[in-house]
């Protein structure tokens, strides 16, 4: 809701009461297919209700693609995600409220950007200061490795760990040959539109290579998880925030073609994500402790709007 707020004020202050009016129309097939939706699939889950000790996020995956991915041992089930983007999702699952026997390791932009790392857990760990330029993403083994640090260091903590990938942009091989999916661009040209955008905008990009650069993305991170998987004990899901729209029509209103992960969307393409258990034998012994300083929150606010930007969120 603070979302739509913040948009259509956004909308009034630049187009007036008209344009304004003309974005609410638009929104109405949305809001009436993200009702039918809701009767049909319930309100979805909140994760932290969730029995685990590690709870891997792997930005942007698909059900689907996930299941015909992956190669780990465990059992493969689903849920609803409680938001089609990152924001929605961290509004719904963490916002205003307190979880101090875990610690985020996060490589998210929206974990400052919402203030969750003040007084939402019991440490966050920010992975944005290893921003790779070139890349204009965190990478995977970036994240594993901080994870890491924070299972020794937080030994009787719930570890959420949340990696980018599969999110654009593609960082894989094929990835990077992809202008505006990977970043081949030169270093001084800023301006490129995400793959998404190229999509929505009617661009030439054929989906058969956007699909194998983003099954190229998830399969570079699944590597880094199940090396992760090896150094850590206990329980552990591997699950996602949300999942991507590629080309499909909403329904069962329909509407145009949709590309991306737009915020208070709810359809299967975006909602229904995996939810992948690894059962270990050994469980850590979770305890609660006040909240301690946050971990390389040293962005300014301008860097914060940068990272978005490069991750495809403005």
């Amino acid at each position: 809701m603070r979302h739509h707020l913040r948009k259509a004020r956004q909308i009034y202050d630049s187009g007036g009461a008209l344009e304004t009016a003309k974005s609410a129309v638009r929104y109405l097939p949305i809001e009436a297919n993200n009702l039918l939706f809701g009767l049909r699939h319930g309100n979805g889950t909140r994760v932290m209700n969730e029995d685990w000790d590690n709870l891997l996020i792997l930005d942007a995956c698909r059900y689907e693609m996930f299941a015909d991915r992956i190669e780990l041992d465990g059992s493969l089930e689903s849920r609803i995600s409680l938001g089609s983007s990152s924001e929605e999702f961290m509004e719904q699952n963490f916002l205003n409220s307190q979880f101090y026997d875990t610690v985020y390791i996060s490589a998210n932009p929206f974990i400052p950007r919402l203030n969750l790392d003040e007084n939402t857990f019991h440490a966050v760990v920010n992975c944005l200061e290893e921003w790779d330029e070139k890349l204009q993403t965190i990478r995977p083994d970036v994240v594993s490795q901080a994870a890491r640090d924070a299972h020794d260091k937080y030994p009787n903590k719930r570890l959420i760990v949340h990696y980018m990938q599969p999110h654009a942009p593609f960082i894989g091989e094929k990835g990077r040959t992809m202008i505006g999916g990977g970043w081949t661009m030169d270093d001084n040209d800023t301006g490129e539109p995400g793959i998404w955008n190229q999509l929505r905008d009617g661009q030439n990009v054929p989906l058969e290579l956007v699909w194998e650069a983003y099954n190229e993305n998830l399969d570079l991170v699944l590597s880094e998880v199940e090396s992760l998987l090896d150094d850590v004990n206990g329980k552990s899901v591997i699950t996602s925030d949300h999942g991507n729209l590629v080309g499909e029509r909403l329904g069962p209103i329909p509407t145009r073609r949709k590309y991306g992960h737009p915020y208070g969307v709810h359809t299967e393409e975006l909602v229904k994500v995996p939810w992948f258990i690894t059962d270990r034998e050994t469980r850590r012994d979770i305890q609660a402790d006040p909240p301690i300083e946050n971990e390389g929150n040293t962005l300014s606010e301008t860097e914060l709007e940068d990272r978005l930007e490069a991750l495809g969120y403005r």
